[in-house]
């Protein structure tokens, strides 16, 4: 088995600051890119070192990656845009029905089969594939709650400042639905 790569034995924390710098530098720059990030793994106490080759290599993956993401998201918009699904959680609703459809052709073809012909990756993966979109639909949610709760301190700052009435902030809370 080969040894894994470098860039997979980089921290969570400098991994996502890599895919951030590729994504801003434009997918460029990757001498750029080696040597800050080694100097970062330097700050780290990490003896591991990163060569522009291998962030190369990364960063056109990534790349790949990215532009399937685009190209997924602008679809579900055009397609539940059509539908009148505007909004982030209808899309996410749709698409995890999308998605279980799936998962259940995945796994009648699975149960077909013999159990020595049954694919344990197969399997993995469309468990993995459940729990990131299960996991991203809590991610949307609490970003509508703190969204709600943003609102919510604003109109109670604007009533504490004389700006509104209690009554208004009051009636402005349950329209909003968080009275």
């Amino acid at each position: 088995m080969p040894p894994p790569r470098k860039i997979n034995l980089l921290p969570p924390e400098l991994r996502i600051w890599l895919q951030d710098a590729l994504r801003q530098r434009g997918f460029a720059d990757y001498e750029a890119l080696a040597e800050e990030l080694n100097s970062k793994l330097e700050d780290t106490g990490s003896e591991l070192r990163i060569q522009k080759s291998a962030i190369h290599g990364f960063g056109s993956e990534y790349r790949e990656f990215v532009k399937l993401q685009e190209q997924a998201s602008g679809w579900a918009k055009e397609w539940l845009g059509e539908m009148g699904m505007e909004d982030q959680s209808q899309r996410q609703s749709v698409l995890f029905q999308m998605l279980t459809t799936l998962a259940f052709k995945v796994m009648q073809s699975e149960v077909a089969k013999d159990g020595q012909e049954i694919s344990p990756q197969n399997l993995h993966f469309l468990a993995r594939m459940m729990k990131d979109v299960m996991s991203s639909s809590g991610i949307a949610q609490q970003m509508r709650d703190k969204e709600r709760a943003m609102q919510a301190a604003k109109l109670d700052a604007a009533a504490a400042s004389g700006e509104i009435t209690a009554d208004f902030r009051q009636r402005a809370r349950e329209i909003m639905g968080f009275a």
